[in-house]
């Protein structure tokens, strides 16, 4: 079989997959009610030759804009590859996103269409109609609930834009190639909203080359055949989602796998068995947690034989990453441990046919990475940026090394600059930012790309990240750390959600944290006791104990000037709705500092406790109060 031609735009190179796999391999799988759905590379291409036709009938024009607001379903990559193969430029939105925010950013775009997922969608943009003058039409992939609707022009289903797209076709069958050839690998295929930790987010304009270049370098760095299987599982909104369901996947021929839920997930992977998987660093934080809940709560005998097995599995990991020679009891022990422990565990959390698992996005802790490796999962810690085209950083398997991200893929180069900061270049890197030529000139330096993160290269050529530059913490006596090494090591306590480090020009460090609702809650209630709310949960002195230990546990892990002297728990989670994190789950340092300076202040004073009147944001959009004393805990 002729190899691919890897050029050209994403849907020329899908309707090249569809000729060339018809309707041999599996292109794309759904669960939906319990049953598998699936969708050949014949089928993956019929529906978007459908979608393509369907928003040239609705009036699309080249270079027009579409919004997406969909979830992790067939329908997302149908519509996306659609509208580019027409001529549109696609930005996704996060489902979990509010009416305003989603308002202001397709006003942004100037967007002309919208694909909604389903009602709860469509309703934020009806709260928002009168100011989206843009958008022509709004197009809802479930019908659940829209009776009420049909008779608005301004909404129409996907099944009438589909079925009229296929009308289109067959009215004018040469119209469809004649729109596909006219792309070019530089047009912008998709913008992408940045993480906007430090401000507003921006757009970052990706094209068709990017996806294509970053699928080959992941190609180049890892053996994938046709019909392996991949879960998609992160947000459509997320770099990592449209890196690999367009570049990787795509280009490779993977079988992509939607989930039913979030809830059926590890059960999904046991009935898929996908062979890869990149996700989130919070997914992995909340297994490792989940795990190490459930065998706390277990008999004696089970729980001294989980410890001993993972003190084993780490210590042949600490052979592995000096690369020394294995011990024959060692190996003995290991293997004995595979097949009565760790291989039940992976299977039970459907990892066990995993020959290869990445975490992205925020830092994660090395101890979560060998908390798994121990066990006997291929957990790796990868390292990227949107405006890099995703992913471009990853630990060789054989090569390891828990503190470190690892090695650039093939056709990427990798720099520390003189103020160590991470210069990267490929032809992965982005188009430029929207609308923004400040911020775009920023972004590079003599052609090299500017992550903003400080880093280093380790003895064995491994690159090691600090931190954002702007987030590095001086404290009083000049010494300098990343805030980010302290805050991943406390999430791998499974009572602790979310942790904010501080420290900037002051004589100590301190922290606001958040507890793990779901495990702080079992327990408490393992332990007769009572509470109410997450507030009453988070003040309880017994949960105050607890957090203590946890804290005082890690101080002695890090170095005496990173050590955290005071801190409190706060009264309620941190949420994107309130603006304190972003949708993918980064925390906004700097609006944090600012919303809660009272409490920051305080821990820096004489007080030991202090009331406090707080602003919640419901689900149904109203604000709230909370009115409560939060306790300023010594951990010195």
């Amino acid at each position: 079989m002729e190899p691919l031609p890897l050029s050209g735009t994403l849907p020329q190179i899908l309707i090249s997959q569809a000729e060339r796999y018809g309707s041999r391999l599996t292109a794309i799988r759904e669960k939906a009610y319990g049953i598998w759905q699936s969708y050949t590379w014949q089928d993956y291409g019929r529906y978007v030759r459908k979608a393509a036709m369907g928003f040239k009938n609705i009036g699309l024009h080249r270079g027009e804009h579409v919004g997406m607001i969909t979830g992790n379903h067939p329908e997302w990559l149908f519509s996306e590859l659609g509208a580019q193969a027409a001529g549109g430029i696609t930005l996704n939105l996060f489902t979990s996103s509010v009416s305003d925010e989603i308002s202001n950013t397709l006003n942004r775009i100037r967007a002309s269409y919208v694909v909604a997922q389903d009602q709860e969608q469509v309703d934020k943009l009806i709260e928002a109609r009168g100011r989206l003058s843009h958008v022509r039409k709004v197009v809802y992939i479930d019908p659940t609930g829209m009776r009420n609707y049909e008779n608005d022009a301004w909404l129409m289903s996907y099944r009438d834009f589909l079925s009229q797209g296929e009308a289109l076709d067959t009215e004018n069958s040469e119209l469809f190639l004649r729109e596909l050839k006219r792309g070019r690998s530089d047009d912008v295929a998709v913008m992408i909203t940045t993480s906007g930790t430090t401000g507003i987010p921006k757009l970052a304009m990706l094209t068709h080359r990017n996806f294509i270049s970053i699928g080959k370098s992941w190609l180049n760095a890892i053996e994938i055949t046709p019909g392996e299987n991949w879960i998609s599982m992160s947000p459509p909104a997320w770099i990592v989602d449209q890196m690999w369901g367009f570049g990787v996947a795509l280009i490779s021929g993977m079988t992509m796998n939607f989930p039913e839920t979030e809830e059926t997930v590890i059960e999904d992977f046991r009935e898929i068995g996908p062979s890869v998987i990149i996700t989130a660093s919070r997914f992995w934080e909340d297994l490792a947690s989940k795990i190490r809940v459930k065998m706390s709560d277990s008999g004696y005998i089970k729980r001294k034989v989980f410890d001993y097995a993972e003190k084993v599995g780490r210590v042949l990991l600490q052979y592995e990453t000096e690369r020394k020679g294995i011990p024959l009891y060692l190996r003995i022990l290991h293997q004995s441990f595979s097949l009565m422990l760790y291989g039940p565990l992976l299977d039970r959390i459907g990892c066990s046919g995993f020959r290869g698992a990445y975490t992205g996005g925020h830092p994660i802790s090395p101890d979560v990475i060998r908390f798994f490796r121990a066990i006997g999962l291929n957990l790796k810690q990868c390292y990227g940026l949107t405006e890099a085209g995703g992913i471009f950083q990853v630990q060789p398997d054989r090569e390891v090394k828990p503190e470190t991200v690892g090695k650039s893929l093939p056709q990427v180069e990798v720099k520390i600059a003189s103020d160590q900061e991470v210069l990267v270049k490929s032809e992965a890197n982005f188009a430029g930012y929207y609308q923004d030529f400040a911020a775009t000139e920023a972004a590079f330096s003599d052609g090299w790309l500017r992550t903003g993160d400080a880093g280093y290269f380790d003895g064995d050529g491994h690159i090691v990240i600090i931190g954002r530059k702007e987030e590095i913490i001086r404290n009083k006596d000049g010494a300098a750390f990343s805030p980010d090494f302290i805050e991943t090591r406390l999430k791998f306590s499974p009572f602790i959600k979310e942790a904010v480090v501080f420290g900037e020009g002051r004589p100590f460090i301190t922290a606001l944290i958040n507890i793990d609702m779901g495990n702080v809650g079992n327990w408490a209630e393992d332990r007769m006791i009572p509470y109410t709310t997450y507030t009453d949960l988070s003040q309880q002195q017994a949960v105050e104990d607890l957090i203590f230990q946890e804290v005082r546990t890690v101080n002695t892990q890090i170095p005496e000037e990173m050590r955290i002297k005071k801190f409190i728990l706060l009264y309620k989670l941190l949420d994107a709705d309130d603006e304190e994190l972003t949708r993918t789950g980064k925390v906004r340092r700097r609006f944090v500092y600012g919303l809660y300076l009272k409490l920051i202040e305080a821990m820096y004073s004489n007080l030991e406790s202090l009331n406090v009147t707080g602003k919640v944001r419901y689900r149904d959009g109203q604000i709230g109060e909370i009115e409560t004393r939060v306790q300023i805990i010594s951990a010195a």
